[in-house]
């Protein structure tokens, strides 16, 4: 397998606020529209940690498709927008890898999986309770507003966990 770029990082519990989306990967389109629609409405969320980067959050609860929060780290005191949810992301460690402009998305996310059934220290990370129906059960995207819509580049987060 070819070498990954990639960082095994830890990340503090952040708020995030913005659109959701529960749907079956045949509505991915309407999904897509839900993106551009929280980009266009970040001005709403006054107490932004950062506007220029919109954070997509990927559970995949589901067996025919996932729950996705198109969101924006905000502080404690931002008010909720009309039609807007709020998640609480816990401290997390993450396997960081950049997407890169002109790569296949899929195939990024093949190594991912390659990577993650291959190393004996680390697995994704799962919530105990819900169901996962997939092998990368939580996708946590970066996505800065400078990135091309039909080709984007972006930072691709996966929870992780130690092995025991």
């Amino acid at each position: 397998m070819e070498d990954l770029e990639f960082d095994i990082i830890e990340l503090p519990a952040y708020r995030a606020i913005g659109l959701k989306w529960d749907g079956a990967y045949t509505e991915i389109p309407n999904l897509k529209k839900i993106i551009y629609t929280m980009q266009e409405r970040v001005s709403e969320l006054e107490l932004a940690v950062n506007p220029e980067m919109q954070l997509g959050l990927s559970y995949h609860l589901r067996p025919d498709g996932f729950v996705h929060y198109s969101v924006y780290e905000v502080n404690a005191e931002q008010e909720i927008p009309e039609g807007m949810e709020e998640i609480l992301v816990p401290q997390m460690h993450y396997f960081k890898i950049h997407h890169q402009k002109g790569s296949d998305i899929g195939h990024t996310y093949i190594k991912i999986h390659q990577w993650m059934k291959e190393n004996r220290e680390y697995k994704p990370y799962v919530e105990s309770g819900p169901e996962y129906f997939d092998d990368l059960p939580i996708k946590h995207e970066r996505y800065p507003h400078d990135r091309d819509l039909n080709d984007p580049h972006f930072y691709i987060l996966i929870p992780v966990e130690k092995e025991k």
